[in-house]
């Protein structure tokens, strides 16, 4: 699509067009539907957080400005979404620091043998607070200050639950590579 094109179809969003929302959604909704799998502990709930995230899309288009990619836009409406359910839906709390920070398997190792979908399921067997801190820091670059501001919490929160999110994920992967024979233990 043009920007002529993607022009024309946020006018016809604006002026409450069907066609051109239907378009609209069409156009963006497998891209968006991945960033809602990262916040959702399910497809049900990934879906439920697109449609959601595209209805105010669609009611709060007029407030696109130009400024930006309208994927960025639309991504952070998705995001927000997702935020908005979580809060509904728990509390963060901090962890201890007994944290476990060495890993012996080697990065290359991991991406060369685990498939996508194996690594999007490990994160989405975390807790949902840990879940959330993780995305939002590793996947989207938000800083622990954004975080922090964005579920109302501290930065140290945000830190620890980042911190216990990667051990978990670590451990995960071990226990992965440790029963297909990889690696010989798992600690």
């Amino acid at each position: 699509m043009d920007q002529a094109e993607l022009d024309d179809i946020i006018k016809d969003c604006k002026a409450g067009k069907r066609k051109a929302q239907e378009r609209l959604f069409g156009f963006y909704s497998d891209e968006m539907f991945g960033v809602c799998l990262y916040y959702s502990k399910d497809y049900t709930e990934a879906e439920d957080t697109l449609h959601e995230g595209f209805m105010k899309v669609f009611t709060k288009i007029d407030q696109f400005q130009h400024k930006g990619s309208l994927a960025g836009w639309i991504k952070r409406i998705m995001i927000n979404t997702a935020l908005e359910k979580f809060r509904k839906q728990t509390q963060l709390y901090a962890v201890g620091d007994d944290l476990e920070q060495n890993s012996d398997i080697e990065p290359e190792r991991v991406t060369s043998d685990l498939s996508f979908e194996d690594l999007l399921e490990m994160v989405r067997e975390l807790s949902p607070q840990y879940r959330m801190v993780f995305n939002l820091y590793a996947i989207d670059g938000y800083s622990h200050k954004e975080i922090a501001e964005m579920l109302s919490i501290s930065e140290g929160t945000s830190k620890s639950n980042l911190a216990r999110a990667r051990s978990i994920l670590q451990k995960k992967v071990k226990e992965r590579f440790y029963s297909s024979g990889i690696i010989k233990d798992v600690q």
